[in-house]
Parts: C-alpha cells; sequence; structure tokens
C-alpha cells in the first residue's frame, strides 16, 4: 500500500504550500516507506493556483523504476494512485499500444489513458485503487476509489477553498475546514464537480434480487471454484516477497490453499519462473493469536496439509491493551469490532514487515458475500438474505476493508483481498441465495452451514483443497479466533480504565454516535484525542442497526433484541456462546 496527499487549486504561497504539504504527507510515510514524490502544478497556466500531488511509495511492482506520481504526454498529466492495477497489460494492448511508458508500473496505464480517454478510463480498471489524476494545460482533475473501497480515500475543503485529497484523515483533519469519506465505485470530476457513480452491478440494487434457480439444489459449484482460483491467481502478481494470512478458518485458509496451487503449477511450468522468491522459499503463511487460541491451532493443521512456511504469533492480551492507542491512531475510527479484530492484525503486520514481506494475501468479504456471519441463521428467507449481504458489502469500507487495508498499511505490508475481486463477485452475488441460506441439509444429506455453497465448491475428494475439518470449521470472527480471552480481556481493561458515571453521562459528552458500553466509551475517549474534529467523529458510522449486526437479526427474530456486544460468542448458535 501506498500514501497519496493531493491539494488541488490552492491560493496559498507555493513554497509555504510545498512545506506544508512534505509536512503533511509525512504523517502517511509508515504506508509507504520505500520513497517520496511530489510535483507542481500551475492548472491552466493560472500562476495564482498551486496543485501538488504527493506519494509516499510502497514498491510492490517495478521497485527500481515504478516511483510516484507518474506521468504522460510530456509531463502535462499527473498521476498520484495507490494500489494495484491487475489488468494492466491488457489495457495497455487495447487502449494505449502507441504511448510511451516510462516505468513498469502497473499503475502507469491509469494516467495515458485518462490523457486519451479522460474520466472514462475508469470503468476499465481491475484492481484495488484510490488515485488523482491532474492537466496541467486544462487545469482539469479527477479522483476516484474502486468499487469496494478496498483502498482508502478522503476529501476535503481547507479555507483558500482548495480540494484535497489524502489516503488517510490524519493528513487532512486539521488542515481541512470540512472532510469526508470518498465514496467507492465513484469518480469525482473537476469539470462538473460532482462524483460519478461508475460501478453499477445489477446486484448493487437492494430491491434486485436473482431469479429462483430451476434447480436449486444444484449450484454452479465449478464455475464458483474457477472464478475464485482465477481472483486468487491475479493477486500474486508482485516484484517483491509476499505471503498470505491464515486464521485457519475457511476464507483464509482457501486463500492459502489456492495460492499454493498456483505457485506449484508456474514452478512445474517452468524451472526459470521470473518469480525467484516463491521457487527457492515456497509459499510463506502467517497468524496470531494468545496461546493456544482456536486460530493457532487450525492454522497450523492448514499449513502442514498445505506445505507453507508458516510463521506463527502469539501476543498478551497486555500487548494488545498497550497497542490500543497506536491502533486507533493508525485505523481512524471508534468502531468497536474493527479495534478489537486489527489489534491481532496489527501486531502480526510488524513481524510480518521484520521479515521482509510486503504484501499478503487475506480473507476479507467472504462473509458478506455468503452471509456467512452468525446471525445469518435467522434470514427469515433468501430475498432478506440476498438484500443483507448487499448491505454488508456496501459498508465494507468502513469495516473489514478499513481494518485489514490500515492494520498492514501501518507497517508499509500490502493487503489483497480475491474474495473481493469483480468478476468472482459477478458469480457469487448473482448466485440463487437460496444456495446461502443457513439450515437443513443438501442432495448428499450434509448439513448446510455457513458460507454452505463455498465449502461446496472446494469439497473434492480426490484432490482435496483443505482437510475435512477446517473445510467444515463453523465461522470464527477474527476477534474471537485469536483467543476467546481477548474480548474478555478488552472488556475488563474498559471496566476499570470508565467509570460507571461517565458511561451513564456519555450522551452528553458525545452525543454523535453515543457509545452504549464502557469498551465503545474507551475507544472513543482516545479516538477523540487523536481527531477532536466534528467531522473526524462523522467518517465512523453509528448506531445500533449499523453497529451491531445483531440488530439487524433481531429484525429477524425478537430474541435476539438487545444484543449490542458485536462478538460472534453473543450469538446463540455459536459453539462457545455467552451463557
Amino acid at each position: 500500500m501506498c500514501g497519496i496527499l493531493c491539494c488541488m487549486g490552492s491560493t496559498l504561497e507555493p513554497r509555504g504550500l510545498r512545506e506544508k504539504m512534505l509536512k503533511l504527507s509525512r504523517r502517511m510515510r509508515h504506508r509507504g516507506p520505500d520513497w517520496s514524490g511530489m510535483h507542481m502544478q500551475h492548472p491552466a497556466g493560472n500562476t495564482q493556483a498551486t496543485t501538488i500531488l504527493a506519494h509516499e511509495r510502497l514498491s510492490i511492482i517495478d521497485p527500481e523504476s515504478g516511483a510516484q506520481p507518474l506521468f504522460a504526454n510530456q509531463m502535462d498529466v499527473c498521476l498520484s494512485t495507490n494500489g494495484e492495477i491487475y489488468n494492466h497489460e491488457k489495457l495497455r494492448a487495447k487502449f494505449v499500444p502507441d504511448a510511451k511508458f516510462t516505468t513498469a508500473s502497473d499503475c502507469e496505464v491509469i494516467a495515458h489513458m485518462y490523457a486519451k480517454m479522460g474520466a472514462q478510463c475508469v470503468q476499465y480498471l481491475d484492481g484495488m485503487f484510490a488515485f488523482v489524476v491532474s492537466c496541467e494545460s486544462t487545469g482539469e482533475f479527477i479522483a476516484a476509489r474502486d468499487p469496494i473501497g478496498i483502498c482508502p480515500l478522503y476529501y476535503g475543503r481547507s479555507g483558500d477553498g482548495a480540494m484535497w485529497f489524502s489516503s488517510e484523515m490524519k493528513s487532512l483533519h486539521d488542515e481541512c475546514v470540512s472532510f469526508e469519506s470518498f465514496p467507492p465505485g465513484h469518480y469525482y470530476d473537476s469539470k462538473s464537480d460532482e462524483f460519478v457513480a461508475y460501478y453499477k452491478p445489477k446486484f448493487w440494487d437492494l430491491d434486485w434480487c436473482p431469479e429462483p434457480s430451476e434447480t436449486p439444489e444444484m449450484p454452479p459449484l465449478e464455475q464458483l471454484r474457477e472464478a475464485f482460483e482465477a481472483a486468487v491467481e491475479k493477486r500474486l502478481m508482485s516484484d517483491v516477497p509476499y505471503g498470505v494470512l491464515l486464521s485457519g478458518g475457511l476464507d483464509s485458509s482457501l486463500v492459502a490453499s489456492v495460492a499454493s496451487r498456483k505457485i506449484a503449477a508456474r514452478q512445474a511450468e517452468a524451472s526459470d519462473s521470473h518469480d525467484t522468491r516463491v521457487m527457492t522459499t515456497g509459499l510463506h503463511s502467517f497468524s496470531v493469536g494468545l496461546v493456544g487460541s482456536p486460530d493457532l491451532i487450525a492454522a497450523k493443521k492448514v499449513s502442514e496439509f498445505l506445505k507453507t512456511k508458516h510463521h506463527e504469533f502469539t501476543f498478551t492480551i497486555q500487548d494488545g491493551i498497550d497497542a490500543l492507542r497506536d491502533v486507533v491512531y493508525h485505523l481512524e475510527t471508534y468502531d468497536v469490532t474493527s479495534i478489537r479484530a486489527s489489534t491481532p492484525m496489527y501486531l502480526m503486520s510488524r513481524k510480518i514487515k521484520a521479515l521482509g514481506v510486503k504484501m499478503v494475501l487475506s480473507g476479507e468479504g467472504a462473509d458478506e458475500i455468503f452471509g456467512g456471519y452468525l446471525y445469518f441463521h435467522k434470514a427469515p428467507n433468501r430475498e432478506e438474505l440476498h438484500k443483507e449481504t448487499v448491505r454488508k458489502l456496501q459498508a465494507l469500507h468502513l469495516y473489514d476493508c478499513n481494518r485489514a487495508n490500515k492494520s498492514t498499511a501501518s507497517w508499509g505490508v500490502e493487503a489483497r483481498v480475491p474474495f473481493l475481486d469483480q468478476d468472482f463477485m459477478n458469480v457469487a452475488m448473482t448466485l440463487d441465495p437460496a444456495f446461502k441460506i443457513i439450515g437443513g441439509k443438501d442432495w448428499d444429506g450434509q448439513k448446510k452451514i455457513e458460507k454452505w455453497v463455498m465449502r461446496k465448491a472446494f469439497d473434492t475428494k480426490e484432490n482435496p483443497y483443505l482437510p475435512e475439518e477446517v473445510l467444515w470449521r463453523q465461522k470464527e470472527q477474527f476477534s474471537d479466533g485469536v483467543g476467546y480471552g481477548w474480548i474478555d480481556g478488552l472488556q475488563d481493561h474498559a471496566a476499570v480504565t470508565v467509570s460507571d458515571q461517565q458511561l451513564k453521562t456519555a450522551k452528553h459528552r458525545f452525543p454523535h454516535n453515543t457509545p452504549g458500553t464502557k469498551e465503545a466509551y474507551l475507544y472513543r475517549t482516545i479516538f477523540e484525542e487523536l481527531y477532536p474534529e466534528k467531522p473526524a467523529a462523522e467518517t465512523v458510522p453509528g448506531g445500533p442497526s449499523v453497529a451491531c449486526s445483531t440488530a439487524i437479526a433481531a429484525e429477524w427474530d425478537a430474541s435476539w433484541k438487545g444484543k449490542e456486544d458485536p462478538s460472534g460468542r453473543a450469538v446463540g448458535v455459536h459453539e462457545s456462546a455467552y451463557e
């Protein structure tokens, strides 16, 4: 992951603005510790206005010559971007075959395509990205964010009327008078001064639902499996060492299994593979947890089965508590679930970076696509289940994408998420939702548990992808799987840190998104100390219907009403549910 910071059309004195940009961009150097770049423009020749595009680089593709900003048309077009464009070679050949490329960067193609077709270039990009591209001669620019919001992006206005864009809020929260999260699947067009939605698949409409399958007992398992394998393969694009995050749950284990197969196939095809790191070291896998945690035990089984080079990291409850302030600083949220899960991921990412690995594959998105969270047990029908999966996906940039990206980027590690591949989602989200309903049995008499259709797609007896006990392991939220004592320890810490009186009067101190538990109050207090501005608090979603998944389940089943704890153990169907 890289970091971008762009100031568009400032009336401040150029030298002073540049010094300010250097200072603000430095706040994101953890995202891109490999190099820093900056380019200044005077839009449409107006010397009274200054545009600066800055970049903090994490080099994954073309480490030697891919530094940013990137340019097209003799530096008239300037690009600062964070992300990966997986189809960049196809785009070069199809749209800009005669363009003069100066790097092997996968992102340079954006600058050349913008120079040729303007904002329409965004719709052809396959990847994860947040970028700003500006044309000096016309004074026009666009900013864009990938369809799901895997890469973070914020925008705001400063007192002189300039428009700012930043990968993280920390670089603009005290510079802009107003700011908010950039909407995923949109681009901002300076010419029309509006946000334009470019990502509009049919399943994105909450009122749309796939037609019932004529043979609902037989989903297209092979199509689903092939789409996922392709999603993993394209994310193995890298010129630096990489690995997989392995919790031992279904999602990360499938990612690891497919990745290991793809790597083995590459090795079999040619002994002189360009990917020498894979040839010599194999696939690295990483897991984290308290000593004896469920995830560590399951991850070890998977790593032994796949023969990965496994790295097991442990932490203590006190280690996690000590890191809370840093986690909130990097995560830029006070959402309880996000902080619980981000803390062990943050600690693990530091150790991953220490081993020299700069990119990892992770399993985010599967639960949203397939209705894998335990409260989906109460989905009343196929239509409600599909509607809820879409709602979860549309909010994913505020939760799991934000967590995965910023937890890893805080130590200069990039996380890629195959489940959120556009082609794969087009297959998975247009399946008959009946295949995602939990309960009953399939045609083989097997119990339909969470993400049954994905498990069934990879249940190949002759050449198994995973051990049986892992493939059919119950869903375990990451903050639970790292060790049940972790959440208990956080709640105990909050109980002695926040008084009863403070919680009772919380609405007076925090009238917006008032915390309902001592743990939530603790995180909110830390957040406000770091980001005291009102717009900062408003970038975080809130309210019981958003913050707690069981609130949706309460609409499906009244017996779940009043469950504020977002832990999976708060759900009665969990094998280790609270009493």
